[in-house]
C-alpha cells in the first residue's frame, strides 16, 4: 500500500465531509438526539403504578393496609371507588392499573385471627409490567401479614422470637436498580453502530452514482488504499461521536464509569472500525446510495437493538436466534461497555469480546477490498 495515495484518498474524503456541513452536523447531532430520547424515554423501571381502592368496610385496619401501598414509590394512589362498575371503568380507561377490593368484614376477620380475603385486580395488557405489579402487591401483603403475626405472637407470648433466617441482601454494580444505568451504555453501542455504518455505506455508492469511480479506476490507486483512505475520516467522526456519548452518559445521565477509560475508548475504536467496515462493504456491494442506506439500517440497527442483549436477554431467546447473535458485533460491544461502566472489569475478563471485534473488522475489510478489486477488474 502506498501511503501517499492512501493519504490522498483520505484527504479527498475529508474535504467532501467538510464541504457538506449538514451531513457532518447530522453525524454528530443524531447520536446526541437519539441518546437523549432513549436515555430519558426508554426505561424498564415500574414505579408510580396508579391504583384505586374499593374499601367496603372503611375500617382503620383496611386503611392501614392501603396506606402501605401509597407509602412506596411503586404505587400512586388515585382514590377510592364506590362499586365494581367504577373499578372496571378505571381499568378500562387506564386511570388505574391495579384495583384493591377489601371486603366489609376485613377488620373483623383479622381480629378473629381468620384470613381476610383481599382481591387485587391487575391490568394484564402489558404482561411484563403486570407481573412486576403482582410481585410488588404480594410483597406488601406479605409484609402486612408478618406484622399481624408478630403482633399476635406478642399478645400471646409477651415477646417476639428472633427470625430463623436473617436474609441480608446486597446489590452489586447497580445498587439503586436504575434501569438507566444499563440502558444508556447499551444504547451507546446501538447508536454508534448505526451511525458508523450509515456514514460509510454511502461512500463508494456515491462514487458510482456520480461517475467518479471510473476516474479512480483509471488512476494507480489500489482498492486497499481506497477502502482504508475512505475509512480514516469517518473513523475520526465516529470517535468524536463516542467521546460525546461517553460524556453524556457520565455527566448528563450520571451513569457510573468504574472501569478504565483508555480501555473503553480503545475497544470503542475497534467497534467503530468494525461497523465502518461493515458500512463500506455494503457500499461496495450496492451502487445506489438509497439501497446502501437501507441495507445499513437493516443490517446494523435492527440486529443491534434486538440481538445484542441490550433490550432483550439473549439467554431467553430460541437456540437458533442465540446462534445468530454470535455474529452481531454490537453484542460484544454491549457486553464490553456494560462491563467497563458498571462492573469495572478489565481486558482479562472481556478479552474475548475485544478479539471478536478485531477479527470481525479484519474479515469485513478484507471482503470489502476483494469486492472492490473485482469491481475494478
Amino acid at each position: 500500500m502506498n501511503l501517499r495515495r492512501f493519504w490522498a484518498i483520505a484527504r479527498k474524503e475529508a474535504i467532501h465531509i467538510r464541504r457538506d456541513p449538514r451531513s457532518l452536523a447530522l453525524a454528530v447531532g443524531i447520536p446526541m438526539l437519539m441518546l437523549l430520547m432513549f436515555g430519558y424515554a426508554l426505561t424498564l423501571d415500574v414505579d408510580r403504578v396508579p391504583f384505586v381502592v374499593l374499601d367496603e368496610g372503611g375500617s382503620p385496619a383496611s386503611r392501614e393496609f392501603v396506606a402501605r401501598f401509597g407509602a412506596t414509590r411503586y404505587f400512586d394512589f388515585r382514590g377510592t371507588v364506590a362499586n365494581y362498575a367504577d373499578v372496571e371503568r378505571a381499568l378500562d380507561t387506564r386511570d388505574a392499573m391495579l384495583a384493591l377490593v377489601l371486603p366489609p368484614n376485613f377488620a373483623a376477620q383479622l381480629a378473629a385471627g381468620q384470613a381476610a380475603p383481599v382481591q387485587a385486580i391487575v391490568d394484564g395488557a402489558d404482561s411484563n409490567t403486570a407481573a412486576l405489579v403482582l410481585g410488588y402487591t404480594q410483597a406488601i401483603a406479605t409484609g402486612f401479614n408478618q406484622q399481624l403475626a408478630r403482633e399476635q405472637i406478642r399478645r400471646i407470648a409477651g415477646s417476639v422470637p428472633a427470625p430463623a433466617l436473617d436474609l441480608r441482601t446486597r446489590v452489586w454494580f447497580n445498587p439503586d436498580l436504575e434501569s438507566r444505568n444499563f440502558i444508556v451504555p447499551g444504547i451507546m453501542a446501538v447508536i454508534m453502530g448505526l451511525i458508523a455504518a450509515l456514514l460509510t455505506s454511502l461512500t463508494l455508492a456515491r462514487e458510482w452514482e456520480r461517475g467518479t469511480m471510473e476516474q479512480l479506476i483509471s488512476t494507480p490507486v489500489r482498492p486497499v488504499e481506497i477502502i482504508l483512505g475512505k475509512l480514516l475520516p469517518y473513523f475520526v467522526v465516529g470517535m468524536v461521536d463516542m467521546v460525546i456519548a461517553v460524556l453524556m452518559a457520565v455527566y448528563l445521565f450520571e451513569v457510573p464509569l468504574r472501569g478504565s477509560v483508555p480501555l473503553l475508548f480503545g475497544v470503542g475504536a475497534l467497534f467503530v472500525v468494525a461497523t465502518l467496515a461493515q458500512g463500506i462493504l455494503i457500499s461496495a456491494l450496492a451502487r445506489q446510495q438509497l439501497l446502501a442506506s437501507q441495507l445499513a439500517m437493516v443490517s446494523t440497527f435492527l440486529p443491534a437493538f434486538l440481538l445484542s442483549g441490550f433490550a432483550f436477554a439473549i439467554a431467553n431467546m430460541p437456540p437458533v436466534v442465540r446462534g445468530i447473535t454470535h455474529i452481531v458485533p454490537a453484542r460484544y460491544f454491549v457486553s464490553f461497555v456494560k462491563g467497563i461502566f458498571l462492573r469495572g472489569v478489565g481486558l482479562e475478563t472481556l478479552w474475548r469480546d475485544a478479539l471478536f471485534l478485531i477479527v470481525f473488522a479484519v474479515v469485513v475489510i478484507a471482503v470489502a477490498i476483494r469486492k472492490t478489486r473485482k469491481r475494478f477488474g
